[in-house]
C-alpha cells in the first residue's frame, strides 16, 4: 500500500494558533485582565529564546484553548491575503455575547455590534495591536474549564478556540492540502457582507472548535508579518501514533517539512500549505504540566530542559510582565 492510499492520521481540532506582538506587558494585561484567560505557560520561542512565547488557554490549559504570542520588537502587520485573519474564541449563549460587547465598550476595545455569520452569533473585536479576533457562541459545545481567578464570570469565560480564518488568493491547492492531505471534510460555505465567499473544512467530529474556514480573496496584497498577525496554526492528533503517522505521511506525499519536533509540552511538525500559510500538527500532551503545578502554571518562566542552562542569561533578557 503507498503512503497516499494508507488511512490517513487523526486530526481532532484547532490545537492552538500563535501570534505576534511586540509588546508583552500590554499583551499580558489584555488577555488575562480584559478577556479573564489564564496564563498557562510563561516561557520563550525555543528557537528564538530572547523573545517570549506566552500561552494563553482555559482554566487548567486544555488542548484547543490556547491563544499564544511571540513578542518580537517588529512594525504592524501590512494585512493582506496569503495569511490569518480571524481567530474565534469559543463562548456560551446570546447573553454572553451581549455581556461581552458591553464590556468592550466599558474598556475601549475596538469591536463591532454582534452579528450572525455562518449560522452563529459572532462578536469581532482587535486586541491593542490589532489582533483581529472574534467571539463566538459555540452552543455549549465543545471543552473548556473555568478559572476561579478570572476577572470575567464563570458563565462568561472564554472556553477555547473556535474556527480559524484565513485569507488566500486561489483555494484551489489550499483545499487539496486541507483534503487530499490532511483529510479534512468540506462541509459548507458562506459570504460575507463584503462578498467574499468563505469555505468551511471540519476534523474530527467536527463543530465549533474543529473547523478552519478559507476566505478567497484575489483582490487583497499579499499580507506582511509584523505586530498583530498571525505566525502559524496548529491542529490537534491525539497522541504519539497518530503524529508519527503524521511524519511518514508527509515524508511518503513529499511534503517538504520540520520532520520531529519536540516543543517538551507537546510534539510538533510543520509544514507550509501552498498559499504560504504554516501549519503545525501538536500531540495533545504531555500538557503544560509536565514542569509545574497545574496550579501555580504560568506564573514564573518555564523552560525546557535542555534551555535550563541558559536561563539566567535568557531571564535578563527579558522584561517584565507586570
Amino acid at each position: 500500500m503507498s503512503n497516499a492510499d494508507a488511512p490517513i492520521p487523526a486530526l481532532t481540532g484547532i490545537h492552538h494558533l500563535t501570534a505576534v506582538s511586540a509588546d508583552a506587558p500590554g499583551n499580558h494585561a489584555f488577555y488575562t485582565k480584559v478577556l479573564g484567560m489564564r496564563l498557562v505557560k510563561r516561557t520563550v520561542n525555543q528557537d528564538d529564546t530572547s523573545a517570549y512565547h506566552l500561552f494563553y488557554g482555559d482554566g487548567v490549559a486544555s488542548p484547543g484553548s490556547d491563544i499564544t504570542f511571540f513578542e518580537w520588537p517588529v512594525p504592524r502587520e501590512r494585512r493582506g491575503t496569503h495569511s490569518i485573519i480571524r481567530t474565534a474564541l469559543r463562548v456560551t449563549g446570546e447573553a454572553t455575547i451581549r455581556w461581552w460587547e458591553a464590556r468592550f465598550k466599558e474598556q475601549g476595545v475596538t469591536h463591532t455590534p454582534p452579528a450572525i455569520r455562518d449560522g452563529r452569533l459572532t462578536l469581532d473585536f482587535e486586541d491593542p495591536e490589532g489582533q483581529r479576533l472574534a467571539l463566538i457562541n459555540d452552543g455549549g459545545a465543545g471543552d473548556g474549564a473555568i478559572w476561579e481567578q478570572s476577572p470575567v464570570p464563570a458563565e462568561h469565560q472564554i472556553r477555547g478556540l473556535g474556527p480559524i480564518t484565513a485569507s488566500v488568493p486561489n483555494l484551489e491547492p489550499t483545499d487539496l492540502v486541507l483534503t487530499y492531505v490532511l483529510g479534512m471534510r468540506k462541509e459548507r460555505e458562506y459570504t460575507l457582507p463584503s462578498a467574499v465567499t468563505v469555505h468551511v473544512y471540519a476534523m474530527g467530529a467536527g463543530g465549533v472548535a474543529a473547523e478552519y474556514h478559507v476566505a478567497v480573496e484575489p483582490h487583497l496584497p499579499p499580507a506582511r508579518q509584523g505586530a498583530g498577525s498571525v505566525h502559524h496554526v496548529a491542529f490537534r492528533t491525539p497522541d504519539e501514533t497518530q503524529y508519527k503517522g503524521w511524519i511518514e505521511r508527509l515524508n511518503g506525499l513529499r511534503i517538504p517539512s520540520s520532520g520531529a519536533v519536540d516543543r517538551y509540552y507537546f510534539r510538533s511538525l510543520y509544514f507550509r500549505e501552498p498559499n504560504g500559510i504554516l501549519f503545525e500538527i501538536a500531540t495533545d500532551g504531555p500538557g503544560f504540566d509536565v514542569d509545574e503545578p497545574l496550579a501555580t502554571i504560568g506564573e514564573k518562566l518555564a523552560l525546557p530542559p535542555f534551555l535550563e542552562p541558559q536561563r539566567a542569561a535568557i531571564e535578563r533578557g527579558l522584561k517584565p510582565l507586570s
